[in-house]
């Protein structure tokens, strides 16, 4: 299972005084654990509070909700001070629990950081709102007027690990969306997380929305987790965004509809024509620039022909990256560091400073293998062949598909999208990074003068 739904804090002592902050008091009596009925019990409240608050927010004009997102961005600079402190001690906890390098770098919160949400909440203000978008529309040859446009989704909620910015994230989208939000952050960042609602809650009440558009079941352990993802009816959308075991937990769970985000498998395949220092400059950046993320570069695929290995693994290796390399690409590469690699390596999102590393003899070998080892995440390729590109584009099935670039650069922000949800390696009607339009859906509207169907 999963650190956000088992390694969580338990609902013993959790109190009404200590449930969900809003209008309607939670079941329990002070001082008591919550009983199972009474878990569910309040999270249904918090549900149906959330329901109440989306219906409001569904009518919420853009300058209104822009002014609600500048207005957090206002707060979380007012209250960074308190959000560091908050921020310090989730970490100190988890470095005492032995979380890995690179949770704690997802857990860790700077002002630099909080300065980043802060410029995301603007970027998202500053983009058009998605709500009321025509899809399409026709008049019909019998007079009816259609239109399909974007609404809102209703109830979003979201079910992450150790990322408090997410906390900032989902909810920034959400609104802007015209949702209300249900979060639940782990016990991993339960400090920062309590302050960071506490922050938004604040800032919508201040300019006139719904403080119950942003909520959290964290106060209810893995058993508010639990009801949250069989609230079916109660919520519309849930949203998982962590490693394999909390996707899959929350897929396998889940009664609500799940928009499934996925772990990052990434490659990078170098053809024979890439040019090296193109090569080099876009390796550093893929795997150094912060390796704990989903969309840094895990398996680099090297074409026998390619010239560029040797450069790019010397800067590689001064970097500080391990290299878990096939036999091939040992042989190519004599007095510089590697290991052997096994098919564990092949098949790892590392999130750390270790890259996987084969070579393979044409375009079709380096398909082969991303079809075979992808999480249909990100991948790319390095060549100066168009031809080599369109095959690459055409033929590999991933959520995106990148020439000539960083694989960092799948992220919602990059891509103009604002801050993003996740990034969705499923089919449905979000796929790759989940921004503002994939946090709404369609209403059909028909507008006619008397027509009946003959």
């Amino acid at each position: 299972m999963t650190e956000a739904l088992i390694h969580t804090a338990d609902t013993t002592g959790t109190t009404a005084a200590q449930a969900q902050p809003g209008p309607a008091a939670e079941p329990g009596s002070a001082g008591a654990p919550l009983s199972a009925a009474e878990v569910e019990a309040a999270v249904h409240s918090i549900a149906d509070r959330s329901r109440h608050a989306a219906r409001r927010m569904a009518t919420a004009n853009r300058a209104w909700k822009d002014r609600a997102l500048r207005a957090v961005g206002a707060a979380l600079q007012e209250n960074a001070q308190a959000i560091l402190t908050a921020n310090a001690m989730d970490v100190d906890k988890g470095k005492a629990n032995g979380t890995s390098k690179a949770l704690l770098d997802r857990l860790t919160l700077t002002e630099t950081r909080i300065s980043g949400l802060v410029a995301a909440l603007e970027n998202l203000a500053n983009l058009p709102d998605p709500v009321g978008n025509v899809v399409r529309g026709q008049t019909l040859p019998n007079g009816l007027r259609l239109r399909q446009v974007n609404v809102p989704m209703g109830v979003v909620a979201a079910i992450y690990e150790a990322r408090p910015n997410v906390t900032v994230d989902i909810a920034g989208l959400a609104l802007k969306s015209g949702n209300a939000v249900i979060l639940r952050g782990g016990s991993a960042a339960e400090a920062t997380n309590q302050v960071l609602v506490r922050v938004l809650r604040e800032a919508l009440e201040s300019v006139g929305l719904p403080a119950d558009a942003v909520q959290t079941v964290d106060q209810f352990g893995r058993a508010g987790a639990n009801v949250l993802m069989k609230a079916r009816g109660r919520v519309d959308v849930l949203i998982p965004r962590g490693g394999r075991d909390l996707i899959q937990t929350v897929v396998t769970n889940s009664a609500v509809p799940v928009i499934e985000t996925g772990e990052g498998n990434v490659h990078i395949f170098i053809d024979e024509s890439a040019d090296e220092n193109m090569a080099v400059e876009i390796l550093l950046n893929a795997k150094t620039q912060r390796p704990s993320v989903c969309n840094t570069v895990e398996t680099l695929l090297v074409h026998s022909g390619s010239t560029v290995l040797p450069s790019v693994a010397a800067a590689l290796r001064a970097a500080g990256v391990r290299l878990h390399v096939d036999e091939r690409i040992s042989a190519a590469l004599p007095g510089i560091e590697t290991q052997p690699a096994t098919d564990v390596d092949w098949g790892t999102e590392y999130m750390d400073l270790d890259l996987a590393v084969a070579m393979v003899d044409n375009l079709d070998e380096a398909v082969q293998h991303i079809r075979t080892w992808s999480t249909g995440h990100t991948e790319a390729i390095l060549t100066n062949s168009l031809a080599n590109a369109e095959r690459f584009i055409a033929e590999v099935d991933s959520a995106a598909v990148i020439v000539n670039a960083s694989t960092r650069f799948t992220d919602g922000g990059e891509l103009g999208l604002g801050a993003e949800v996740g990034i969705s390696t499923q089919k449905l009607h979000a796929r790759g990074p989940m921004g503002l339009t994939e946090l709404t859906t369609t209403k059909w509207i028909v507008q006619g003068e008397g027509q009946v169907r003959g």
